[in-house]
């Protein structure tokens, strides 16, 4: 009911009940193909009423896998999404489906786990209406992982890498230029502490404390949940930690060693994207450009071996241990399209990526949501803006299937085919 807005007593406004019905869809809560509006006119008393009407659809999320490999033996993985959560209703009985719902609160717990070598804790939770009056939003969110070499902590051989942080968010929906735009802001603290540990970092004993804030403009008149068919999204983001070396300059940063210079870590960071929905007959175009720059404020420490960009794959593969920010390329093997120095993937820090896609619906079910795309993509990752060519991009073609199950979410098989060769070499996957 907070989302519509063709309230009592208000003119009839037409474009009002096309933005109720475009807020109605993107809750993801109702079945958007049988979404549909019924307006009543009474001519003897001039008025309308305006009927909506909704079918709803599980919108909670389960995740459970398990996998086999290497010396780590079994990975499991459980986690459990619950996207119309709300924390009044606990005492109330009736409202637990199977928790209490009912407010569109977002609360998210994931564990994963292989027994001695890795475990990772993660939660948060959204408030999407702080207050019940306004569309502010608050976000809280923790999490905790550790690896080792899997002896026991008693163990003076030991190992092991311990990332534990927790970020604090508020968003507002703003109405100028228009009600589609965002503002979101976030306070995050992560601490990495280290103990034996070799092959990730630039050194093996100590910690790193990397506090950030960030601000993300941001627009979205997108006019669905899952199958979408028309509309924009744009997306600025600005994240940057205080400039700690500017606190300390009698500190010797050029030749202090790793564990002094990358104690508190420094950075700013920008990125931006823009995607766009367009109907073309039963097909959709779908079309998307993003960029990203990390820089530095101090010569003398340099680029941040944290938060860098890798480009190439499938953008799931891989630990995000050092805050790195992993970006999809298909065609081409994970990681294949970033900066390497002595064989080693450094991390760039700046990055392009375009995408087009056809997509085409097999099944719009609620149940199952399904459909086909055709794509062509190209994107480049380098070590500096003076390297930067928006020109020399990595292109790739393919195809893929999408199906979103409302309990388990959007699951997607992708082939695609590299043409362009990395540093001489032929890398390409599926």
């Amino acid at each position: 009911l907070r989302e519509i807005r063709t309230l009592p007593g208000q003119l009839f406004n037409r474009s009002d009940i096309i933005r109720t019905q475009r807020q109605l869809a993107q809750l993801g809560y109702f079945d958007q193909e049988k979404l549909n509006v019924n307006p009543k006119p009474n001519p003897a008393t001039g008025t309308v009423d305006v009927e909506y009407i909704v079918e709803e659809r599980p919108s909670d999320q389960l995740e459970l896998s398990g996998g086999w490999g290497g010396v780590a033996g079994v990975v499991g993985t459980l986690g459990v999404s619950f996207n119309n959560f709300s924390i009044k209703n606990v005492p109330k009985k009736n409202t637990w489906t199977p928790l209490p719902s009912g407010d569109g609160q977002k609360l998210s717990i994931r564990f994963q786990s292989n027994g001695r070598y890795f475990q990772s804790y993660n939660m948060s939770f959204t408030e999407p209406w702080l207050g019940g009056k306004k569309p502010n939003s608050l976000t809280v969110s923790a999490f905790r992982s550790v690896q080792s070499d899997g002896l026991k902590i008693s163990d003076p051989n030991r190992s092991d890498l311990t990332i534990s942080g927790g970020a604090l968010g508020l968003g507002r929906r703003l109405k100028w230029p228009d009600d589609y735009f965002t503002l979101y802001h976030e306070l995050s603290f992560q601490n990495y502490s280290l103990n034996q540990w070799t092959g990730t970092f630039l050194f093996t004993d100590g910690s790193s404390n990397n506090l950030s804030f960030s601000q993300t403009i941001a627009r979205n008149s997108v006019d669905g949940f899952v199958w979408i068919r028309s509309g924009s999204q744009l997306n600025f983001t600005v994240q940057m930690t205080p400039p700690f070396s500017l606190f300390n300059k009698q500190f010797d940063y050029k030749n202090a060693l790793p564990t002094e210079k990358y104690k508190w870590i420094e950075y700013h960071k920008w990125k931006f994207s823009a995607a766009n929905y367009k109907s073309v007959g039963k097909f959709v175009l779908y079309s998307k450009a993003q960029f990203g720059f990390l820089g530095f404020y101090n010569k003398d420490i340099g680029q941040s071996p944290f938060e860098r960009f890798y480009v190439g794959g499938d953008g799931l593969s891989g630990y995000s241990l050092d805050g790195r920010e992993i970006i999809a390329l298909r065609g081409y093997d994970n990681n294949s399209v970033t900066p390497k120095i002595n064989g080693s993937n450094i991390g760039g820090t700046a990055y392009d990526k375009f995408t087009v896609e056809l997509r085409f619906p097999i099944s719009l079910n609620p149940s199952a949501t399904i459909y086909t795309l055709g794509f062509i993509e190209g994107g480049n990752n380098y070590l500096g803006m003076k390297n930067f060519n928006p020109f020399s991009l990595k292109r790739s073609a393919g195809m893929g299937v999408r199906i979103f199950l409302p309990m388990f979410g959007l699951l997607g098989l992708d082939w695609g085919y590299g043409f362009d060769d990395i540093d001489g070499v032929k890398v390409y996957s599926g």
